[in-house]
């Protein structure tokens, strides 16, 4: 047993130690401490969304968005996440929190998310998000940036899941 003033064990080193309190250790995980480590099953798609965003919005009268790294960053993060976990959610794990994952990665507030699973291209799931109402008005929101990213884990088989993070 550790004196009580020794200095606590970095989150990574409990997990190792404690295997048969994994879940316990695992509630205290920030959502980028279970990102899959394989980052050639993952990529940023913004370059590919931002026409037809922008295309959409346009057609609305609304001024087009424009790439933000920081949107960007928590697309991936997001889009790693679901592919680790195979599942399609925007909460994942214990105190798990849009809000925080947005502070976590520096994105400007407000802040939106669309998420999807399975479609093979960027397009695709653009338009998936634009013939869902509750993601198009994500997408025709106030909002000033994009980020967008895709992320497959082999566990998974492959499957594409797919991030959307609008800012301010």
């Amino acid at each position: 047993m550790r004196p009580a003033t020794a200095q606590p064990l970095p989150r990574r080193t409990l997990l190792i130690l404690s295997a048969g309190g994994l879940v316990a250790a695992l509630a205290g995980c920030r959502s980028t401490d279970i990102l899959p480590t394989d980052d050639d099953l993952a990529e940023v798609q913004t370059e590919g969304a931002l026409p037809i965003v922008n295309r959409l919005r346009q057609k609305k009268g609304l001024a087009g968005l424009a790439r933000k790294p920081e949107a960007e960053v928590a697309a991936l993060v997001q889009a790693k996440r679901m592919a680790k976990a195979g599942k399609m959610s925007h909460l994942i794990g214990f105190n798990d929190s849009f809000l925080e994952r947005m502070k976590e990665t520096e994105v400007p507030l407000p802040a939106a998310e669309n998420i999807a699973t399975g479609q093979d291209s960027v397009e695709r799931a653009v338009q998936a998000w634009i013939d869902s109402k509750r993601h198009l008005d994500n997408m025709l929101g106030t909002y000033q940036g994009l980020g967008v990213a895709v992320a497959r884990h082999p566990s998974s088989a492959n499957r594409p899941y797919w991030a959307m993070v609008l800012s301010a």
